[in-house]
């Protein structure tokens, strides 16, 4: 039986297990489905592997791989420069090029790997300015730069013998991937990453959640977030399908297509899910309205870790057969379950989701874990909504005086590339990682994440606010879409709020408000007298320092582009801190 301890041989252990016809797949023509055999994705590896040595590069050079969507060539790429000894860094689409000149300069990246136009004219800004840089290839056809087809390199005498030597020469413990964080608090940090790290969590991961042969994957998140990238390893090492969506904008359609029975997402991703099932249910009419809220209601207020009394069962049977059939229909119909991870779930939505027949497994963990921690099982009555799950077998957790949690084990980083001084920082005396997340034990060993230590503020009357959790209690309202919690060193807390224009538009078509554009809307003294009604609502579940006291609608959604997002989709708090400063500023004038 071949066995696997670094990451190119997850494959080969995929190939003497069950090979598969569609390993990799994609929609290269936007139409039909392009799929990769085992053979096929092994093939073109190898030949990357060869390709990158007759360039030359030598054990732990550096190559970045940057691409707007996920493909089999990221793969290619990834396992080629893997077995050939050669540290890969994937770099999100996103960022600006003063990140990308940081990072191409911190890693003293040898070469470039990307995949289209757009990308190219981004990197051609600062590529002069990166000595090391000594070629970029792309994925499609891009003028002025060579395909990366053209640095395959086939069986030249000597190539198979010098890849094989080098193959053999890589250790579990050598350093595999360098990934630079969100960089919610400025530049990125590299975090470097092991054969061994990864992995463990692979291998973790395939005890937690039950992947097997034949399963159907699709797969969205960006590859360069060390989450999804980690779940492609491990559905390649439970001979699980995988196929990608050519962007967010056609999960709907590839769900229709490929019938998934796994896939992950951000919980961004749900609420706008849940909207839109519920915007479809707010369109009924008479009896089909009234029995879909009904459902609703039942899946909204029924405990998931508990079983259920025979009169609540036959009532769900009842909202299954008229209603949460079709939601399950929309996801392709036989989903086993989705994984959630990134940021914290709604628990509202956990239970909803479950309920209804399409278990969501909410996970928890860091880019410098490889990255999973726990995860809630797949398992009836054992998914607790507000947790992250149960510890993944080789992760160790310890909570410090202040909740912190402190962790241990295979997974855990090797540390900061280039930074001694901010890894030894991460790390206790008795060397646990500190994640920088404060957190607690429930019932049967759940982890329940409570807050971002870095987040806590302090009001100027001494109290500390924990933001994440009103923040997230506070967006379970329909209007709305984005809340940012500010108040530090002030006299209370107070909010920054992006309403959801989409249902914002229908509360003034039904009370009467002429709706116009966002920019004028938010100004409305109607809609700022509901929105501090909602707000007060709220206010009566929370501490007396925790209720917010005044409120400033904002204009326009929050994005990565406009920079208030990190490419995870979490808050960038210093950039909405400085960027809002007179609207912050006038709250506590």
């Amino acid at each position: 039986m071949v066995e696997y301890t670094r990451i190119f041989e997850i494959l080969d252990y995929q190939i003497a297990s069950y090979p598969l016809e569609d390993c990799l797949s994609r929609r290269e023509d936007k139409k039909n489905w392009t799929r990769y055999s085992s053979a096929q994705v092994k093939s073109y590896s190898d030949q990357v592997s060869r390709g990158l040595l007759k360039l030359g590069l030598q054990p732990q050079d550096t190559v970045a791989i940057i691409s707007t969507t996920n493909r089999p060539e990221w793969h290619f790429i990834d396992r080629g420069c893997l077995q050939a000894g050669v540290v890969d860094i994937p770099i999100y689409p996103t960022i600006s090029p003063n990140e990308y000149e940081y990072i191409l300069n911190h890693a003293e990246v040898k070469y470039i790997f990307l995949s289209d136009k757009m990308l190219y004219k981004k990197i051609k800004q600062v590529q002069d300015k990166v000595p090391s840089l000594l070629g970029i290839y792309s994925f499609d056809q891009v003028e002025g730069i060579p395909s990366w087809k053209e640095m395959l390199a086939g069986k030249e005498p000597g190539l198979e013998e010098k890849l094989e030597a080098t193959k053999d020469s890589i250790q579990e413990t050598d350093l595999a991937t360098i990934i630079y964080t969100s960089g919610t608090t400025g530049f990125p940090k590299g975090v470097m990453l092991s054969h061994k790290n990864i992995v463990s969590n692979v291998k973790d991961n395939l005890q937690m959640v039950p992947l097997k042969n034949g399963d159907i994957t699709l797969s969205f998140l960006p590859l360069c977030h060390v989450f999804e990238r980690v779940l492609n390893y491990t559905y390649i090492a439970a001979g699980s399908s995988v196929y990608y969506a050519d962007g967010l904008e056609t999960i709907t359609m590839n769900l229709a297509d490929i019938k998934p029975h796994f896939f992950a997402t951000v919980p961004r991703l749900m609420e706008k899910v849940y909207e839109a099932i519920t915007k479809k249910g707010k369109a009924l009419k008479g009896l089909q309205k009234a029995l879909f809220f009904w459902a609703l209601d039942l899946a909204n207020n029924l405990p998931i870790d508990q079983p259920k009394s025979f009169k609540d069962q036959l009532k769900m049977n009842i909202a299954d057969k008229l209603i949460f059939r079709k939601w399950r229909a929309a996801l392709g119909g036989r989903v086993k379950a989705i994984i959630s991870g990134s940021a914290p779930l709604q628990p509202k939505l956990a239970t909803v989701f479950n309920n209804a027949g399409i278990p969501v497994l909410e996970g928890y963990g860091l880019t410098e874990t490889s990255p999973v921690l726990s995860v809630n099982p797949l398992i009836k009555n054992k998914v607790k909504a507000g947790s992250v799950g149960k510890l993944l077998p080789s992760v160790k957790i310890k909570l410090a005086e202040d909740g912190e949690i402190l962790v241990k084990g295979p997974n855990v980083m090797m540390g900061y590339y280039k930074d001694e001084a901010e890894t030894a920082k991460s790390f206790t005396e008795d060397g646990w990682l500190k994640t920088g997340d404060i957190g607690i034990f429930i019932e049967e060993g759940y982890l329940k994440i409570t807050d971002r230590k870095k987040e806590l503020f302090k009001t100027s009357g001494g109290k500390y606010v924990a933001p994440a959790p009103i923040e997230n209690t506070l967006k379970e309202s329909f209007l709305i879409d984005q809340v940012a919690l500010v108040g530090d060193g002030r006299k209370f807390v107070s909010a920054l709020i992006v309403p959801n224009f989409e249902n914002l538009n229908t509360w003034c078509l039904d009370h009467g408000v002429p709706y116009s554009e966002p920019e004028t809307m938010v100004l409305d003294d109607k809609v700022k007298k509901m929105y501090l009604s909602i707000i007060n609502e709220f206010n009566a579940n929370f501490g007396k320092v925790e209720q917010v006291k005044k409120i400033h609608l904002m204009p326009k959604e929050w994005t990565v582009d406009s920079g208030e997002l990190t490419a995870t989709m979490k808050l960038k708090r210093k950039v909405i801190a400085d960027k809002y400063r007179k609207i912050i500023d006038g709250f506590y004038e």
